[in-house]
């Protein structure tokens, strides 16, 4: 294939998003986006809750603190551009008894922090704003929370680079590294500039690179239960307080674009990397890695993995989805709850070295190439704005290697 002076690889919200950057700041680029599926947004991105977060869940210091505000106004913004349905429904975040009203005020502190808004009301106030909410004594209410459809946005996204005159390849998988570019199941594909955004298998890319020596993804799959409800039959997207020990929100209700209402996504240890459905995409080696990995965190981790496993792997049930759903809204029972949604499968990072879970964005990268290995939520909402920053880290990176070229 032809020379390229960017390489994307991976065709998911956040690659497609990175082309985009790069084109409008660089019209006379040639980019090169290669993708192993038949289409763009076919894991990940296109299998999220499709959630427009706010930006009151992260610590201030945080990179999903800085861009999730911002990707939030620019996603919104190009939903109404390119005419994509938003549901402007909120979020409520409530707490089952008087343990979890410590968890509001630490979310509100960081939406201040954060310049977010986000209001503390009473369990009153939170009924007006739905009915049927449970909570203890109050609530928050994030107005600023919306939901789309994801598959939508990354359609309209592929359209879009490919309009800009980026090639995209789909159908074709990263084999290797090669001295001036990568080898692809297509052939080889020369490159100025790599750039790595493919989600679940980062980590390994990144490696053949010389980066990414003690990260590790680990695959989270996520289950959603639709209602078979009337869209409209719940106001809001309802969450728990969550526990910021983990980079998971728990179980919680969020509503479609279009109003439905499924309860989601579970945070269950995948035992390989695309674990969607039954033994498909099975990978003996990944499974073996995988499974001695989490064998080890069951007696090692400093983050409770064992009971984070034990508890997840219950939710393979639909009644105990449905049952721990339950002490969030009335009138809620398994009956209603009998449609699974599509399974995603959350790329996590985990740093071998320190034993823990990634909570932040990570990207590593020198003079040739950049890998983004964790973009975990609210890698959606956000996809915007951390392009932005990918391409600002690329520029930076490029401009010191030529500086000590010329040195």
């Amino acid at each position: 294939m032809k020379g390229y002076d960017f390489a994307i690889i991976g065709g998911g919200i956040i690659g497609l998003s990175i082309a985009r950057e790069i084109k409008k700041r660089r019209p006379d680029a040639r980019c090169a986006l290669i993708e192993k599926e038949a289409d763009c947004g076919l894991h990940a991105s296109g299998r999220n809750s499709g959630v427009l977060h706010a930006g009151f869940y992260y610590t201030a210091d945080s990179l999903k603190a800085k861009f999730c505000k911002v990707g939030n106004q620019l996603l919104k913004e190009y939903c109404q551009e390119k005419k994509i349905p938003i549901n402007p429904c909120g979020k409520l975040v409530v707490a089952k008894n008087e343990s979890e009203l410590s968890g509001l005020d630490e979310l509100l502190k960081r939406a201040k922090l954060n310049n977010v808004e986000l209001h503390l009301i009473s369990r009153k106030e939170a009924e007006e704003i739905e009915p049927r909410v449970l909570t203890h004594e109050r609530a928050l209410f994030s107005p600023t929370t919306a939901s789309t459809d994801p598959t939508k946005v990354c359609q309209a996204l592929k359209s879009e680079v490919e309009q800009a005159g980026i090639t995209l390849l789909t159908n074709t998988s990263y084999q290797k590294k090669t001295p001036d570019g990568i080898l692809t199941s297509q052939g080889p594909l020369t490159a100025d500039y790599i750039i790595n955004a493919a989600g679940l298998y980062a980590d390994r890319i990144a490696l053949d690179f010389g980066h990414s020596k003690t990260y590790r993804i680990l695959p989270f799959k996520g289950l959603y239960l639709y209602s078979k409800e009337a869209p409209g039959s719940v106001r809001t997207n309802i969450y728990p307080v969550p526990d910021l020990n983990y980079p998971f929100l728990g179980v919680h209700f969020t509503l479609t674009d279009t109003g439905r209402i499924k309860i989601g996504p579970t945070a269950i240890p995948a035992l390989w990397r695309e674990q969607y459905h039954g033994l498909s995409r099975f990978r003996p080696i990944e499974f073996f890695d995988i499974v001695q990995r989490q064998c080890k965190l069951l007696f090692t981790s400093n983050f409770g993995f064992k009971k984070l496993a034990l508890e997840e792997m219950q939710k393979y049930m639909g009644r105990k989805m449905v049952s721990l759903a339950s002490g969030l809204l009335r009138g809620i029972s398994p009956a209603q709850f009998l449609q699974w949604g599509k399974p995603g499968i959350r790329a996590q990072l985990f740093d071998t070295a320190k034993n823990k879970l990634e909570t932040d964005y990570v990207l590593q990268g020198d003079a040739r190439s950049l890998h983004i290995l964790n973009a975990v939520s609210p890698g959606f909402t956000s996809a915007f704005s951390f392009a932005q920053y990918v391409v600002d880290k690329v520029e930076s990176l490029s401009q010191k290697a030529e500086d000590k070229t010329q040195k």
